[in-house]
């Protein structure tokens, strides 16, 4: 991974100027030794690579924010970046009463995509933030899609309605079949603190025996589900908005972006592909893995490709636990967690650092984008409510953490939305230190 020659031509410049007279000298290679250790470090930072339609743009820059997004349609919106280069803007899945654009990013994390589900539920019904892009992984992705489609088919009604369905039709109470919901539930216990003891004997199989030999007709309850619920066809014909799904490359590593006029069902699947349950999915003659190992979520579509400078990221998984596992399966999942939050922390690390940059006036809005980071999660309250609960995919469970995601979003909105446009809500460096 390396950073584009522009930006470390920049970076250098900067450095160097920054240096103080008395520093400026020394031996021109003591100089120069200072300034590649400072350039490292914080290049560290800012080594995002994007692949698949973004495979060209290997850095990701990053934002804060703008002053307008799309307030009220009678108001021009002001954007950063290169946004004004877009080919083809969209007008956001947007209700009657929307004054603002914003772009989602919805991580994964198991059953707690039934919070998302709530939280998307509410901005849903309340209606004043139009949907210009969601990105998603994992359960995120599914969440995507199906809103997607929803609204495709019946507006928000629909799109609330057909979340709805997809959450129904995976729980235990749906219409799984009993090895379907037998897969299901380790899917969903792969993210559980506790562990049943169902889930242990799984555990202890899966580190002598692959899913390659566990699973070797590759049964995937969430295929049927996404099949009977999803017009895959719609969805790729889908104009008004833009969807971003990502999965980990098997063989190089890296991520992988999908975007919505390729999307089928395999593409989603590859993006919650958890590789000690499921075979790799192929894609065009490569394998791939949940996409939270390289992005969940991942930000940097949205800064390429979309107009509003407003990312609302739906944050599922704890990045901060002020208890120390001491089980087996306590450093598992606690190590699941970290792993799958890594990526996040690296990207919010880059964008509060091109923010300083923009803010100093060293950076260009005109090249860079500006980001407003905004962010709704369970917080305490999530982490504590599934700490104390047997894991379930029952459908009353589900319901359960829909009405917290609800509950959080309500909250949210009456904080926050007077900001939407103006500045970010997320405090960036506390975010990630």
């Amino acid at each position: 991974m390396s950073i584009t020659s522009p930006l470390n031509a920049m970076l250098r410049a900067e450095l160097y100027r920054r240096l103080k007279p008395v520093d400026r000298e020394f031996p021109e290679n003591l100089v120069m030794a200072r300034i590649d250790l400072e350039h490292r470090r914080i290049a560290a930072g800012l080594q995002i690579v994007g692949c698949g339609a973004f495979q060209s743009r290997s850095v990701v820059l990053h934002n804060e924010a703008s002053e307008m997004v799309v307030c009220q349609a009678t108001r021009k919106p002001v954007m950063t970046g290169q946004a004004e280069k877009i080919s083809h803007p969209v007008r956001g899945l947007r209700s009657p009463n929307a004054e603002k654009l914003v772009s989602l990013a919805l991580q994964g994390g198991g059953a707690h995509g039934a919070f998302t589900w709530g939280v998307l539920d509410q901005l849903l019904a309340d209606g004043r933030l139009a949907i210009e892009a969601i990105t998603g992984t994992s359960a995120g992705s599914m969440n995507a899609v199906v809103l997607f489609e929803g609204w495709l088919e019946g507006g928000r009604d629909g799109a609330r309605e057909q979340m709805r369905q997809f959450w129904k039709r995976v729980s235990l109470n749906g219409v799984l079949s009993p090895i379907q919901r037998s897969l299901f539930d380790r899917l969903l216990s792969f993210w559980s603190i506790g562990g049943s003891t169902s889930h242990l004997w799984f555990d202890a199989w899966s580190r002598v025996a692959s899913p390659y030999d566990l699973n070797p007709l590759d049964i995937n309850p969430l295929r049927d589900a996404l099949n009977e619920l999803i017009d895959f066809e719609r969805v790729r014909a889908c104009k008004d908005a833009k969807l971003f799904i990502a999965a980990t490359n098997v063989w190089s590593g890296k991520i992988r972006i999908f975007t919505g006029p390729e999307l089928t069902v395999d593409h989603v699947l590859a993006s919650a592909c958890l590789p000690m349950l499921f075979k790799a999915v192929e894609i065009d003659g490569e394998p791939y893995w949940d996409g939270g190992y390289t992005g969940n979520p991942a930000l940097f579509p949205l800064f390429y490709e979309t107009q509003s400078d407003d990312i609302l990221l739906v944050q599922i998984n704890p990045i901060e636990r002020r208890t120390t596992p001491r089980t087996v399966q306590e450093i598992q999942n606690r190590l699941t967690e970290v792993t799958f939050n890594a990526n996040l922390l690296q990207q919010l690390r880059s964008i509060e650092f091109v923010t300083r940059l923009i803010d100093e006036g060293k950076l260009s809005t005109k090249d860079y984008k500006r980001v407003f980071m905004h962010r709704i999660h369970g917080g305490q309250e999530l982490d504590e409510f599934t700490a104390a609960s047997r894991l379930s995919a029952q459908w009353s469970f589900f319901k359960e953490l829909k009405d917290l995601g609800r509950n959080a979003a309500r909250t949210w909105l009456a904080k926050n939305y007077r900001f939407i446009g103006k500045k970010g809500t997320l405090d960036l460096r506390d975010a990630y230190t």
